[in-house]
């Protein structure tokens, strides 16, 4: 699963990885959060505000800061879709 942070690294950025992070280690999985700050990469997913939540090269989120456990379920979401596969 690869999980990625969009935003330029305000405050609400900064806040959705470290929920993203507590999440992914409250369930014990192995995945990295990636951060990413360049708006040449942001734009290349269809966000129009941030900060966005891309989960397996799909947006999730964007525009807000979703509670923990919003965020546990978008990635067990993520999770059951790659089950499927």
């Amino acid at each position: 699963m690869n999980i990625k942070v969009l935003g330029p690294g305000c405050a609400k950025c900064v806040s959705l990885e470290k929920t993203v992070k507590e999440v992914v280690l409250a369930l014990k999985l192995d995945i990295t959060v990636e951060e990413v700050k360049d708006m040449k990469q942001i734009m290349q997913y269809p966000v129009l505000m941030t900060p966005g939540l891309v989960i397996n090269g799909k947006v999730v989120l964007s525009g807000k800061v979703p509670s923990k456990a919003e965020v546990e379920r978008l990635i067990m979401n993520a999770l059951a879709d790659e089950e499927r596969k």
